[in-house]
């Protein structure tokens, strides 16, 4: 929605139905399988060995706020989830980032900035383990000196 057509709004002169176009219809029927949504392309899960052995990072790639519920059940399952904001317009992206926020708080979990507009929420039971170029230095490895 642009801006005069928000201003337009909050002065009354138009009906507000921005709201709408984040909800959809097949959301609430509950017509979907559980795993449909597994198959959008914008959604990859790591499946098969992984999943024996409980180890999955999920990552998505979302194209407006309704994309947030994948997200949301990806995490709330406990799978970790990168999260690429690079296609959203700012506006949505920080919707997202606010619920993402709502979603580690709410289940103790944490969220880390990996680059520009990428994000990683990692459940409360997941340890981040930093590979940074300072942590190595002192063991010696490539070192040419």
């Amino acid at each position: 929605m642009g801006s005069v057509r928000k201003a337009s709004a909050w002065l009354g002169l138009v009906d507000d139905n921005d709201d709408e176009r984040y909800y959809d219809d097949d959301y609430s029927e509950g017509t979907e399988s559980a795993d449909a949504w597994v198959t959008d392309p914008r959604v990859k899960v790591a499946t098969d060995t992984a999943e024996d052995k409980g180890r999955q990072i999920g990552t998505v790639t979302p194209d407006s706020f309704r994309d947030a519920r994948t997200i949301g059940e990806l995490f709330r399952d406990g799978v970790p989830v990168i999260v690429n904001l690079t296609a959203m317009e700012p506006g949505d992206a920080k919707r997202v980032v606010d619920f993402a926020a709502g979603l580690i708080f709410g289940l103790r979990g944490s969220i880390e900035r990996v680059a520009t507009r990428v994000f990683l929420l990692t459940p409360a039971n997941t340890e981040i383990v930093s590979g940074e170029a300072s942590s190595r230095r002192g063991d010696g490895f490539f070192n040419q000196s």
